[in-house]
């Protein structure tokens, strides 16, 4: 898989943010999806990337930097399509996205997802993400997880 910056507003881009949106629409209400669309995937403070394989877009990541009630990258919009699953994608999604916020000297990161996705919950705790309270503008929802992960300072 080759991994390189995303452009959100582009049609391959689209197709997977709004398969993307289905999945979770089917899953969770609307007040528990905190999804970030285009526009904000194209700020300066988030880093939104794609994954290829043999030149095919199959799935994506995204980071944003926040400083709220600490320094941190928060993971977002992690989506890799349904034929493509199972092959170790979403780790080297999540492994680049975090290799990038080391070298951006962010410490910390964090993520929100939901109770009903086994997969990403696994993939998660494997990373080392553990469970906390809710962060930033975030509150307490009984389908939502909370998690985080300490990151070593860039060498």
């Amino acid at each position: 898989m080759r991994i390189s910056l995303l452009d959100p507003y582009t049609e391959a881009a689209g197709k997977l943010l709004a398969l993307s949106d289905a999945l979770m629409a089917s899953l969770y209400p609307a007040e528990s999806n905190h999804m970030e669309g285009p526009q904000s995937l194209a700020s300066e403070n988030v880093l939104f990337v794609g994954g290829y394989v043999d030149g095919e877009l199959v799935g994506c990541g995204a980071f944003k930097k926040m400083s709220d009630d600490a320094h941190y990258g928060e993971i977002k919009r992690v989506y890799v399509l349904e034929q493509h699953r199972g092959r170790g994608y979403s780790k080297k999604i999540m492994l680049h996205l975090e290799a990038e916020l080391c070298a951006a000297g962010i410490p910390l990161a964090r993520l929100e997802t939901g109770n009903k996705q086994p997969e990403a919950l696994a993939l998660y705790q494997k990373l080392g993400y553990v469970e906390r309270p809710p962060f930033g503008k975030y509150q307490p929802d009984p389908l939502s997880i909370f998690m985080e992960k300490a990151l070593p300072p860039a060498v």
